[in-house]
């Protein structure tokens, strides 16, 4: 319950509702009312059904899939407030869409996820509230206040409980890194959770094909535990485990992921589509752990994916952001 705090609103789009909901009971608030509908063309309309002068709103959505209808409710439903004298306005996403175009890596390339950043701050943002950045350097994209909490503090407690050090000897599991690029974030998981780290090496000929190449490190006859921020089309986590398995010859593999985008994939020649979730359940992962930035698909029907909820982290770290008070141990703190 927010004490000694100006009073707070909180508004959702569509695909956020079910965890601004929780949000808000972890807070003891009201979700607001905000009416989102949308015209003939496809234009989304907002209208705030309550008043907001003065009041700190909070607009909690995620820039998944729909992607572009998702990323235009939050800056629709920003410009809203902002022209109904709000107080302050922080745009709360629990995933950032676009986060994976952060900088040029050929000639003629755009910086979308800077675009984004723009958008939201010409919408009217004062300030911005997401987890787990594609890239933690996107935080200086923005001119407004970032906060970027970190959803590692789950995924410790939640494998610390799984596999208790005081029942499990640890010296026998480790934290396994998809790609070079999530080497850092293993890395602090790994001393976390009192584990050994491993690398799997891919090459990525195009957009959303992997190719494993190598394991770098010893997981021969290991319990493995791959980490990544996305899981897309999910083929990147399910080569990865594979090559653990049949490279490394690790017994078995878990696998945690913050955001579970999990698309599928249309095959260019066949067409084909292959959903990422049967992926997972075709894999030899035993387990993928998400967590709810982003809901889960509604077709899913498998049973090795299992949420876990971010509302407490986030509606602490609202909290604080309304009594202006730190928030580092929303950033940081695991038990």
């Amino acid at each position: 319950m927010i004490a000694n705090a100006r009073p707070i609103k909180i508004f959702s789009g569509e695909t956020s509702r079910p965890l601004a909901e929780d949000i808000c009971r972890e807070l003891g608030v009201e979700l607001s009312n905000n009416s989102l509908s949308k015209f003939a063309d496809g234009e989304i309309c907002v209208w705030m059904d309550e008043t907001v002068r003065g009041r700190d709103c909070f607009v909690v959505e995620s820039t998944c899939k729909p992607v572009n209808d998702n990323l235009m409710s939050i800056l629709i439903n920003i410009d809203a407030l902002r022209r109904a004298s709000a107080g302050r306005i922080t745009a709360v996403i629990p995933y950032y869409g676009y986060a994976r175009q952060d900088r040029k890596s050929r000639g003629r390339d755009p910086i979308t996820s800077k675009l984004v950043a723009n958008m939201l701050t010409a919408a009217g943002a004062d300030r911005v509230l997401t987890m787990d950045l594609h890239a933690a350097q996107i935080q200086g994209f923005f001119d407004i206040p970032l906060d970027h909490l970190s959803g590692a503090p789950l995924f410790v407690n939640y494998y610390m409980d799984k596999f208790d050090p005081a029942v499990c000897d640890h010296a026998n599991f480790v934290a396994v890194s998809p790609d070079v690029g999530s080497v850092a974030r293993t890395r602090n998981f790994a001393q976390m959770v009192q584990m050994d780290l491993a690398i799997v090496d891919k090459r990525r000929p195009r957009a959303n094909v992997s190719e494993v190449m190598n394991v770098i490190g010893d997981v021969e006859g290991k319990t493995c535990i791959l980490l990544d921020d996305i899981v897309d089309t999910a083929g990147s986590l399910c080569n990865a485990a594979k090559a653990l398995i049949e490279v490394g010859g690790a017994k078995e593999v878990y696998a945690c992921a913050t955001h579970g985008v999990l698309s599928n994939r249309v095959d260019a020649e066949t067409g084909k589509v292959t959903r990422a979730w049967e992926r997972i359940e075709n894999s030899v992962i035993k387990e993928l752990v998400l967590l709810d930035t982003i809901p889960l698909p509604e077709d899913y029907a498998g049973t090795k994916i299992k949420m876990l909820s971010v509302a407490s982290i986030f509606a602490k770290a609202i909290s604080h952001i309304s009594e202006e008070t730190s928030i580092s141990d929303c950033i940081f703190g695991a038990r």
